[in-house]
């Protein structure tokens, strides 16, 4: 079934538009003027999407991508170049922060398709995201220490949990940007395409097949087993997939498979 929302500013968005198709919720954030710069009406708008995702069971994946050249180039900089007050700072890189603490939490796959720059707060918000498609194209970095100041929506604490810490350390410190191929070579994008939201609407709707319910669970477990010792991780994934087992995908997904046909997973 095709769901598509024809006035993407029936939201009351100013700078995204929110579609949803073939069970995948695509949003694309657009002030191309200023590439894409996340200013702080933005991040708001931003924090809206996971609200509008969990209003909306017939959403199995969500996109981000940008319009124009640029995924997001960065934060929006004359708006940051007026934090001279420690609080307000402080308070500014909070909001940031549960903004993509927000879309990490999301219990549906998320995907950026980083079609172009993926700077700043733009490379945090796709290191929020579950799975990163990159163009040939695109480049990624965290620039900020060459405006004196340091990543604040996550990215010293989420990128070095996906490339490691050398490799964090390296594009922290000196703030260069990475190519695509470069980017995919150290793990900080799963995969390069000529067409990145062409290719994550190709990996959306491969996991949308899947049960909903499992995807969710995966997800948790992944997540909240990551910082812990091994042990307690493993008892968090028994008590999970002792959850799952209960559910009617599970039985509509063993039954397909032994009957050797296509499950119909309702997400109960």
């Amino acid at each position: 079934m095709k769901l598509e929302m024809e006035h993407p500013h029936e939201h009351g968005f100013e700078h995204l538009d929110y579609r949803v198709e073939d069970r995948v919720a695509v949003v694309t954030i657009r002030r191309p003027e200023v590439l894409n710069a996340l200013s702080d009406a933005l991040l708001r708008e931003l924090a809206e999407v996971p609200e509008l995702v969990a209003e909306d069971t017939s959403v199995r994946a969500v996109i981000f991508t940008g319009e124009g050249k640029a995924f997001v180039a960065g934060a929006d900089i004359p708006e940051i170049a007026g934090l001279s007050d420690v609080f307000v700072a402080r308070e500014y890189s909070l909001l940031g922060q549960d903004v993509m603490n927000a879309i990490a939490a999301m219990p549906v796959p998320t995907i950026a398709a980083i079609n172009g720059y993926a700077l700043g707060g733009g490379l945090e918000l796709a290191l929020a995201c579950d799975l990163r498609v990159a163009a040939r194209t695109a480049r990624l970095g965290l620039p900020e220490v060459g405006l004196g100041l340091i990543p604040g929506f996550g990215g010293t604490q989420r990128l070095p949990r996906i490339v490691g810490l050398g490799r964090a350390l390296d594009l922290i410190l000196t703030g260069r940007h990475v190519p695509a191929e470069e980017a995919l070579e150290m793990g900080l994008v799963n995969r390069v395409a000529d067409d990145a939201l062409a290719a994550a609407k190709e990996l959306a709707a491969e996991i949308v097949q899947k049960g909903p319910i499992a995807l969710a669970l995966a997800k948790e477990a992944v997540f909240r087993g990551i910082d812990l010792p091994l042990p307690e991780g493993l008892e968090i994934e028994a008590d999970l997939f002792g959850m799952v087992s209960r559910t009617a995908d599970f039985k509509e997904g063993t039954s397909a498979f032994l009957e050797k046909r296509k499950p119909d997973f309702k997400g109960e």
